[in-house]
């Protein structure tokens, strides 16, 4: 009895092509698709299996999906005067209702329920046009992730400054508070000192006297030392702010 028809499609259907340079592993993808109504268990077969890494190299498909197969072929010196002989088999049966141990599945299978396809694997060296375009994307690669990135960079100095500016704006305005409070405090005491000139002196008074002076002139200093801390903070802020 002859074996059935394979149900899954491949994709490529015959050829699994590798373009060198082999000198690192090089990826051939193999798409598989069950058109059917039923899962469809596979198995991916080779004649080397030392010379290649296949992920997923077995499974189930459900009724109507795909999926894509990464067949990576290990690096080893290219001969092009050897003609490869590898190839691959993929193996295939309809799932049963409840599959759990695929490896008693495979060992059981009937060889009239197996579908299979084989595939060539066949390698290719980049023509002297593949080489000047990988140069060229290569080195365009650079200029374009360093343009992208400006943008990204010169936007967060600006959300600093505008964080640092509303902070600098709060504490001029808490010092300027401050400067019309001891500045009403000042005059108080200015005019307080004028009316005790005015009055007869004694021992007593003259004692007042200077101690209501030694306040004024020490509240007087605090305004001009808080007027210059305000200003090194305006020019500050304005310095940055026209930067």
């Amino acid at each position: 009895m002859s074996k059935p028809d394979q149900v899954l499609i491949l994709d490529p259907p015959c050829d699994l092509k590798f373009k060198g340079p082999f000198t690192d592993v090089v990826t051939s993808n193999l798409k598989l698709k069950n058109p059917s109504d039923k899962r469809v268990c596979f198995k991916v077969k080779t004649t080397a299996p030392r010379r290649y890494c296949v992920r997923p190299n077995s499974g189930v498909i459900d009724a109507g999906a795909s999926i894509t197969i990464s067949v990576m072929l290990q690096p080893f010196d290219y001969d092009p005067n050897e003609k490869s002989k590898h190839k691959f088999m993929v193996l295939t049966i309809f799932a049963p209702p409840n599959v759990s141990d695929m490896d008693s599945l495979w060992r059981d299978a009937k060889s009239d329920e197996l579908m299979d396809s084989k595939l060539r694997c066949v390698f290719e060296l980049p023509s002297d046009n593949d080489k000047v375009n990988d140069i060229e994307a290569t080195r365009s690669a650079p200029v374009m992730n360093s343009v992208k990135a400006e943008p990204t960079s010169a936007a967060m100095p600006v959300a600093a400054d505008d964080a640092e500016m509303k902070k600098l704006l709060e504490r001029c305005k808490r010092l300027q508070s401050e400067v019309n409070k001891l500045s009403e405090e000042n005059r108080q005491l200015k005019e307080e000192g004028i009316r005790m000139r005015k009055m007869p002196r004694s021992d007593h008074m003259t004692s007042n006297s200077t101690n209501v002076l030694g306040r004024e002139n020490g509240v007087a200093f605090l305004p001009s030392l808080l007027v210059v801390i305000a200003a090194i903070f305006i020019g500050f802020f304005s310095g940055k702010f026209i930067l």
